[in-house]
């Protein structure tokens, strides 16, 4: 079987539009969730979220582009181009048939669906663009990147809810592993920061309604977390065979080892109380890894600042791991970025990478209050140094769904 590697990573998010400015921001222990300003949220429960300020589409794709995407698709082909970039992949020395791209998005176009709704009502049938269809569906992130490299192999777009970038980067995993494609691009993407899913989210209590310093509202694992920021992005990356990586020189910054992906068969939105999925999920993905748990080094937590969520995953770590949890780092990445859905994954991977690449951990910001059912060491509100050799990144989703992925340092 070959092996896989990671030669390439793009993100767009709430802490930077590039890698290097998103990963020293995570280091500092920055937030990048603010007010929400471009609608009046005064009727609202919330009024914050990690909404991205400084993404100018027209001045990426040229603005005749720009309008054929929406906001979602914007991002995942932004991430995607430098993610490419970044590998020093040449396009048109790769094989397009062996070329894929697993890439998507929980919600899609959902901005607009919205905003083509509003035309309708007010404008009549007959200003309805073409394309809207094609601009909501939450395949069009892959179809997009797919046309614009040429990639002709296996085109996928998981939606597994917040989970998505996990699943993405497994099952391409597999796919290069047994032999089936060179290279896929994996990942996922989320523009959902909108007055009708922040007010379906409110109802249904799993935001914060924090009203302070916004900077301080996503807080995981912490006694007084109420509830998920929400948060918008793109994490995309450049899976390789090590065969293909070496036969062209590339950079080599990682290696996927495992991936083991459950249901909890419990609850539409809740987390089953006791872990369950979460708990398999881990299992399976360092017994495909052939890690032992008492090898990892870090575990890069779903942890979107949720009570039941986060006691839960603790929970499933603490059965997993027994006595050597409490050895492990459990970093929360979300206190810093929000949830940025069906991007998470990617986020969470690239930030993975840079832990292996630079032995550094992230914190998990605004600890201030210990939860004493997430007792775990959770790298409190500073950066610490740390030799990552092997890393485990959770993502769960709504439905059940479960994802876990297993990094380690390359060694060839």
């Amino acid at each position: 079987m070959e092996r896989v590697v990671i030669t390439g990573t793009g993100v767009v998010s709430p802490l930077g539009n590039d890698v290097s400015t998103f990963w020293n921001a995570m280091l500092q222990g920055k937030s990048g969730i603010s007010r929400i300003n471009s609608w009046d949220t005064s009727h609202m429960k919330t009024h914050i979220a990690g909404v991205i300020h400084d993404f100018d589409a027209d001045a990426r794709f040229g603005k005749k582009e720009a309008r054929r995407m929406d906001r979602f698709c914007q991002f995942a082909m932004a991430a995607a181009e430098d993610a490419i970039q970044d590998a020093g992949l040449a396009l048109d020395q790769v094989d397009k048939e062996r070329m894929g791209v697993y890439v998507g998005s929980g919600i899609g176009g959902i901005s607009t669906l919205l905003e083509q709704e509003e035309l309708l009502r007010t404008r009549g049938a007959s200003r309805i663009s073409p394309l809207l269809v094609p601009m909501m569906l939450s395949n069009m992130a892959a179809a997009m990147i797919s046309i614009h490299t040429g990639a002709q192999g296996p085109t996928l777009s998981p939606v597994t809810a917040c989970s998505i970038g996990n699943t993405a980067i497994g099952e391409a995993f597999r796919l290069i592993r047994a032999g089936g494609a060179d290279v896929i691009i994996v990942g996922g993407a989320e523009a959902a920061i909108t007055e009708i899913s922040m007010a379906s989210f409110g109802n249904a209590t799993a935001l914060s309604t924090w009203d302070g310093d916004p900077a301080l509202a996503s807080r995981p694992f912490d006694a007084g977390r109420d509830g998920f920021v929400m948060a918008e992005g793109a994490g995309i990356l450049v899976l390789e065979s090590l065969t293909h990586a070496l036969s062209r020189g590339a950079r080599i910054y990682a290696e996927v080892t495992g991936y083991g992906a459950t249901s909890d068969a419990y609850h539409v939105v809740a987390s089953h109380p006791e872990g369950r999925g979460a708990y398999q999920a881990m299992k399976l993905a360092l017994k495909e890894a052939g890690v032992e748990p008492g090898q990892v080094d870090v575990i890069s937590a779903h942890a979107t600042s949720t009570q039941v969520g986060d006691r839960s995953e603790m929970e499933a770590i603490k059965r997993l791991f027994g006595e050597e949890a409490y050895r492990i780092p459990v970093t929360a990445h979300k206190s810093m970025l929000g949830h940025m859905f069906g991007a998470s994954g990617g986020a969470q991977a690239i930030a993975m990478v840079q832990m292996i690449q630079h032995g550094l951990i992230p914190p998990t910001i605004n600890q201030e209050e210990r939860d004493t059912a997430c007792d775990l060491d959770v790298v409190p509100n500073e950066a610490r140094e740390k030799n990552v050799r092997i890393g485990i990144s959770n993502s769960f989703g709504f439905g059940g769904h479960n994802a876990v992925v297993v990094f380690q340092n390359f060694d060839q």
